[in-house]
């Protein structure tokens, strides 16, 4: 079992930034993706970004240039640094740990994004 706990999520003006955080622990295989998915009100959960253990990133168009995903050395905590903010950027952000063989999603870390 892997277990995943978000942080970071908040209230921020469009133009703005917050940084999240995503703890892994538990059960860690070497070889893993670790991304971040987001899913706003009546919508459904969307990809944006992803980073593999082997240093690959992958961004959604959506946030190419205003998002950074990073990892620790430990490979164990994940970020996504947000900047330029839209309101359509609020949703509930979710950290997700993918092996071959299983994935594990946190609980989720509100981001809205409001004058």
């Amino acid at each position: 079992q892997v277990q995943l706990v978000e942080s970071g999520g908040g209230l921020v003006q469009p133009g703005g930034s917050l940084r999240l955080s995503c703890a892994a622990s538990g059960s860690i295989f070497n070889i893993n993706t670790m991304g971040w998915y987001r899913q706003a009100p009546g919508k459904e959960r969307e990809f944006v970004a992803s980073s593999s253990s082997a240093g690959t990133t992958t961004y959604a168009d959506s946030v190419k240039g205003r998002f950074t995903i990073s990892r620790d050395n430990a490979k164990t905590t994940m970020y996504l640094q947000m900047n330029g903010l839209k309101p359509e950027d609020t949703a509930v952000y979710y950290c997700r740990y993918a092996t071959y063989a299983n994935v594990y999603w946190g609980q989720g870390t509100q981001v809205t994004v409001s004058s």
